[in-house]
């Protein structure tokens, strides 16, 4: 089966998480593009707010709505992680993905004549899509959407099961750098982040499984390992994660958004950019997923204003705001009007990277925004919430690409004048220009279209040749 030949039929399965749909939804458009069929499952709801497939790549992109089951305790119109309203209720939306998943993937597993697909391509969550896909002859490929630095620190399958000797038994040794990583590094967990992360991900929840297992039975049955990454970006632990995980992984490239996204309701937002300065604005969001409290954005928001720099943040109401409440300090938008911008609800992040005046991004440093900020050469201020974030932002300050905020180590909390002074020291002061150089050449990169496109014809190419052994 030759790559070019557009044989392919391809079925994806992202984690139902705007930073999971989306780029699963930017790569499958990749993929169609390169000539291939593509099934991509979701929910009604998401696939009306994210998957939005252009008329000339309607006929290789079938988009399959899933309707989940009523679970107790999940919001009856969750169907993202952005639509809970705490993190407790993570486990009962992967309990109902599995659930409708599942058996949607059978059936079109099963689906007569040419329509049958040579390949599911999988997201962290679908755990038991390996041995669905093996029962009917179908190899599986896993995607992994962070990048190398981060899933080579969480180590091999058994490792994330809790077996083996690389494998975390307690929080602290989530704060050692791995004996098998073969070069120093500061990529490791904090405590504080170290103790957050570790019953959630390494300890089973309401779902039946915890989320390290699911990572892991991803890795342990499928064929091979995407890694949405680059060979250019980070050779040294792409070779790593090689080894430990005896298959073949492959970066699929970076492919971040193109900044073409409908401004929905936000034109106000786009002219007041038009007026500032270029470089001058920092825009401050921090993804789909976190679930900050009061006191914190209470606290980013002092840090904004006391920078002195005009921004723009894409603001969430806190997890624990009372009805009526605006979550910020009281006076702050009248205190910043005509400096500062406060964006509620959806925005066009893609769109707001791309302006000519964004010269900052305060982020929680998701692999999603690293990769969009980045890929439209702005300098970064990472400020870690969850999951992969500490992480990520260890290893990007480890290459003197951007600028973390000092946090408490015994409880993560941080101060305004931290945040003011870290984004002070990245877009105005005598370093700015360091930053903004490293930006510049990091875009060339990150953004370059005909390189991740290479990145994706390479991946084919691999599940063309493994098809034909």
């Amino acid at each position: 089966m030759d790559a070019s030949s557009g044989s392919m039929h391809v079925v994806m399965l992202p984690w139902l998480a705007f930073g999971h749909i989306l780029p699963f939804t930017e790569l499958a458009k990749r993929i169609a593009r390169q000539g291939h069929q593509v099934t991509i499952l979701s929910t009604p709801r998401n696939t009306r707010r994210l998957i939005h497939i252009p008329p000339d790549l309607a006929g290789l992109v079938r988009v399959v709505d899933v309707q989940l089951p009523r679970v107790e305790r999940l919001p009856e119109d969750a169907e993202a992680s952005i639509d809970l309203p705490s993190d407790d209720l993570r486990p009962y939306l992967r309990r109902a993905y599995d659930a409708a998943f599942a058996d949607k993937l059978s059936d079109i597993l099963q689906e007569p004549g040419p329509r049958k697909p040579d390949w599911v391509i999988i997201d962290y969550a679908a755990h038991w899509a390996p041995a669905a896909a093996a029962r009917h002859g179908v190899p599986c490929a896993f995607l992994s959407l962070f990048g190398a630095a981060a899933v080579t620190f969480y180590g091999p399958a058994e490792a994330l099961m809790g077996r083996g000797k690389h494998a975390r038994t307690k929080p602290e040794q989530l704060t050692m750098v791995p004996d098998y990583v073969p070069f120093p590094t500061t990529v490791a967990y904090r405590g504080f982040e170290a103790r957050e992360f570790f019953t959630p991900v390494l300890v089973p929840d309401e779902s039946g499984v915890s989320e390290g297992y699911r990572f892991a039975k991803c890795i342990e049955g499928s064929q091979l390992v995407g890694i949405r990454s680059s060979a250019e970006f980070e050779p040294e632990w792409l070779q790593v994660l090689g080894g430990l995980y005896r298959k073949p992984v492959i970066p699929v490239g970076l492919f971040p958004p193109p900044p073409t996204q409908d401004i929905g309701g936000h034109k106000a937002a786009l002219q007041w950019l038009d007026r500032q300065a270029r470089g001058s604005v920092v825009y401050s969001a921090f993804g789909s997923e976190a679930k900050l409290t009061s006191a914190q954005l209470q606290t980013i928001a002092l840090g904004l204003e006391a920078s002195g720099l005009p921004f723009l943040w894409a603001f969430r109401q806190p997890v624990d705001a009372n009805e009526g409440e605006s979550g910020l300090p009281e006076g702050f938008e009248e205190r910043v009007d005509g400096r500062g911008l406060v964006c509620r609800g959806w925005v066009p992040q893609a769109r707001f990277l791309a302006h000519e005046s964004v010269g900052g991004f305060l982020t929680h440093a998701g692999w999603n925004s690293i990769i969009e900020g980045l890929a439209r050469g702005v300098r970064l201020v990472l400020l870690p919430l969850m999951f992969d974030q500490g992480l990520n932002a260890r290893h990007l300050t480890e290459k003197k690409i951007s600028v973390e905020v000092p946090r408490d180590e015994e409880d993560g909390s941080f101060a305004p004048k931290d945040i003011a002074a870290a984004l002070r020291r990245v877009v105005v002061e005598e370093e700015c220009e360091v930053f903004g150089d490293k930006a510049k050449e990091l875009a060339k990169l990150f953004g370059n279209d005909e390189m991740n496109d290479q990145c994706v014809r390479d991946f084919l190419k691999c599940l063309s040749e493994y098809n034909r052994q």
